[in-house]
C-alpha cells in the first residue's frame, strides 16, 4: 500500500495541515501555478496566516509515497506566493513559478521592426538578473511597450507566437513547442492509467485549417493559410505583423497542435512515474497495439491531498 507524504514550505513556515494542493504545468501557459487549499478553521478557531506569510514568499511543494527520508521526496513545485484568498470557508494560497518576478513595471519603449529577441532581451535587462535563450525568430513591424509589466509583455508574446516560454534558473527560455524534451514517462492502459478520457483519431478524420492575417504598410490584409479544409477552422489576427515567414510560422504551429493521428483528451495516473509538461509520454495498450506511440505532454495537473496523489496528463501531437 502506498501512503502519500508531502512537504510544503512557505517562507519560514511549514504547513502541517492541508486540504489539497493542485499544481498546473503547461507549455501553453506562461507560468506554472499551484493552488494550496487549507481548512479555514481548526478546532472551531479561524486560521490566520496573513501575519505569518506574505506575497512574494518562496514556496516549495514536495511529495512522495512511503517516504523514509528527504531523498525520497520529489520537488513538484517551486515558486512564490502570489495571493491569499478565502472562499467557502477555506483559505487558498495562489502560487506562481519564477515568472512571478517579471510582474514588475518596465520602462516604456517603441521598437521598430524588431525580432522577438530584441524585445525579450530588453525585458530581461529591465527586470534584472536574467539572460535569454531563444531560438524562435518572430518579427514585428512595430512593438510598443507602454505602462505595462514584463509579465504582460511575455504573456502577449506567447499568445501571439505560440512559443514555449519558461524559466530555468536565471535564464528565460523561448523555443518552438515540441522542440525540447525534458524527460520521459511511460503509461499503459493495463498498468498505470487509472482513468481515461482519451480519444484516438486519424489525422485524415480531423482536418483543420487556420488562416493567419497580418497587415502591410499600405493597410492591406496579408493572409497565410495552412492545414486542410473540411473540418474545424480558425482565424488568427496579428495586425502588427507583415512578415510572411512569421505569419507562416504561427499558422504551422497552430496546425501542428490541432491535426495529427493519435490520442486527444487526457488521462489520469499516480505520482509515479513523475511527469512534467514537455515530457515525452509513451502510451501503450496491449489490446490495441497499433495505437501505441509517444506524445508530447502539453499539460500536467498534479493533485495532492490526504487521500493520495494523482496526475492528469494532456498529450499533444505524436513525436
Amino acid at each position: 500500500m502506498f501512503d502519500i507524504n508531502w512537504k510544503i514550505q512557505i517562507g519560514n513556515y511549514k504547513l502541517l495541515m492541508l486540504d489539497s494542493a493542485t499544481i498546473t504545468k503547461s507549455v501553453e501557459q506562461l507560468s506554472d501555478t499551484a493552488e494550496i487549499v487549507l481548512p479555514g478553521a481548526c478546532f472551531n478557531k479561524a486560521i490566520e496566516v496573513e501575519d505569518k506569510i506574505k506575497r512574494g514568499d518562496v514556496v516549495t511543494i514536495k511529495a512522495a509515497y512511503n517516504a523514509q527520508d528527504d531523498s525520497d521526496y520529489k520537488l513538484e513545485f517551486s515558486g512564490y506566493l502570489e495571493s491569499i484568498t478565502t472562499d467557502d470557508g477555506s483559505l487558498k494560497l495562489i502560487c506562481e513559478d519564477g515568472i512571478f518576478n517579471f510582474r514588475k513595471p518596465i520602462a516604456n519603449k517603441v521598437f521598430k521592426k524588431p525580432d522577438v529577441t530584441d524585445i525579450l532581451n530588453y525585458i530581461c535587462k529591465q527586470i534584472g538578473g536574467y539572460t535569454l535563450s531563444c531560438d524562435y525568430s518572430f518579427k514585428y513591424d512595430k512593438y510598443v511597450i507602454h505602462n505595462t509589466t514584463g509579465y504582460d509583455v511575455l504573456k502577449g508574446i506567447q499568445e501571439e507566437s505560440k512559443a514555449n516560454i519558461y524559466l530555468k534558473d536565471n535564464v528565460l527560455h523561448v523555443h518552438p513547442q515540441y522542440k525540447e524534451i525534458f524527460g520521459t514517462a511511460a503509461y499503459s492502459f493495463q498498468h498505470n492509467i487509472e482513468k481515461s478520457e482519451l480519444e484516438y483519431r486519424n489525422e485524415e478524420d480531423r482536418p483543420f485549417e487556420v488562416n493567419v492575417e497580418g497587415k502591410g504598410k499600405d493597410g492591406k490584409i496579408i493572409r497565410v493559410t495552412a492545414g486542410r479544409k473540411g473540418g474545424d477552422s480558425e482565424t488568427i489576427k496579428r495586425y502588427g505583423i507583415s512578415d510572411i515567414s512569421s505569419l507562416t510560422k504561427i499558422a504551422e504551429e497552430a496546425v501542428k497542435i490541432k491535426s495529427y493521428t493519435g490520442y486527444s483528451g487526457n488521462f489520469t495516473g499516480w505520482l509515479v512515474p513523475y511527469c512534467d509538461a514537455g515530457y515525452k509520454v509513451s502510451i501503450a495498450d496491449e489490446d490495441y497495439e497499433y495505437k501505441d506511440g509517444n506524445y508530447y505532454a502539453l499539460k500536467v495537473e498534479t493533485k495532492l491531498s490526504q487521500a493520495g496523489g494523482e496526475r492528469t496528463i494532456t498529450p499533444g501531437a505524436k513525436i
